[in-house]
């Protein structure tokens, strides 16, 4: 096993021996562990950096899929509804990686100190496939590594994430990453957009207003939020709520009634016809089937 394999592993083991996802005392960083392949199901991405340490995962985005694998990270760069899944896992040889959700204000300091700044990239895709390898490699390796000194993370796991926001800066995709921390880029518009859909779920919301709140054309809104997410606000709305109705299902066990209309459905019929054809089955035997797994 490399080191970081290594660290993954013997952190995830000092609290659990299950697969699942591990909140650590870095709260940004959470670590995975599973041992067994998973098809692709619908989960929130927040802009991070989605390390795979061991194993390998495919994500797929409106019929588009994007495969990683070791030593390779999925990088986000806008909240995204996207399928993923793992599809290389055993108990021997077990999925390991981490999620490491971005500072956007720590993130903006270390592009203010550059001499020589990415200029952020006007256009492009949210999802990005990045080698994780050399300096940056080891820099993630460093910030995992901090889990073993708890009382030097107040001190130093910032300075460890301003070394990875660096190196991801530096290179191939630094351009679309500085977007996140680039005051009134495309990207941190569309992002005012997505926030009011996020808090605004049980209601309608026009194009015209989403593309006044983002400050651009109607026309050119609907250009580049397509762009960024593959997705129409109409297509992103609906997976939001259903997402959302999912948690409330789970989390709050309310019926799929009552979920349908927290998140603004009107129909319980159309529904469950849409949950089905997101989650592969109807509201109540999906989360039947996901209590018996969580």
């Amino acid at each position: 096993m490399t080191p970081l394999q290594q660290s993954i592993a013997r952190h995830i083991d000092a609290v659990s021996h299950e697969d699942g996802f591990f909140e650590t005392a870095i709260n940004e960083l959470i670590l995975t562990r599973s041992t067994t392949e998973t098809l692709p199901h619908p989960v929130l991405y927040k802009p991070a950096l989605c390390v795979v340490a061991q194993g390998a995962k495919r994500t797929l985005l409106d019929g588009d899929a994007i495969a990683y694998q070791d030593m390779q990270a999925l990088v986000v760069t806008a909240e995204m509804p996207i399928r993923s899944g793992i599809t290389r896992a055993s108990k021997a040889v077990p999925y390991l990686g981490l999620i490491l959700e971005f500072d956007l204000r720590l993130l903006g300091e270390v592009l203010e100190e550059f001499n020589d700044p990415p200029k952020p990239a006007r256009r492009g895709p949210a999802l990005l496939v990045h080698d994780i390898q050399g300096a940056l490699a080891d820099s993630v390796l460093r910030l995992v590594n901090l889990l073993d000194m708890p009382g030097a993370i107040p001190v130093l796991a910032k300075s460890a994430m301003r070394e990875i926001y660096f190196w991801l800066l530096s290179g191939p995709h630094g351009a679309s990453i500085s977007r996140l921390a680039t005051p009134d880029s495309h990207t941190e518009r569309l992002s005012r957009a997505i926030h009011l859909l996020r808090e605004n779920l049980a209601r309608s919301i026009s194009v015209d207003e989403l593309a006044a709140a983002a400050k651009m054309s109607p026309s050119s809104f609907h250009q580049h939020f397509k762009v960024l997410t593959l997705l129409t606000p109409l297509q992103y709305q609906k997976q939001l709520r259903l997402l959302e109705a999912r948690r409330l299902m789970l989390a709050d066990a309310v019926t799929a009634t009552t979920a349908a209309y927290r998140v603004g459905y009107e129909s319980p019929s159309q529904f469950s016809r849409e949950y089905a054809r997101m989650f592969g089955a109807p509201p109540r035997r999906d989360v039947a089937v996901m209590r018996t797994i969580a």
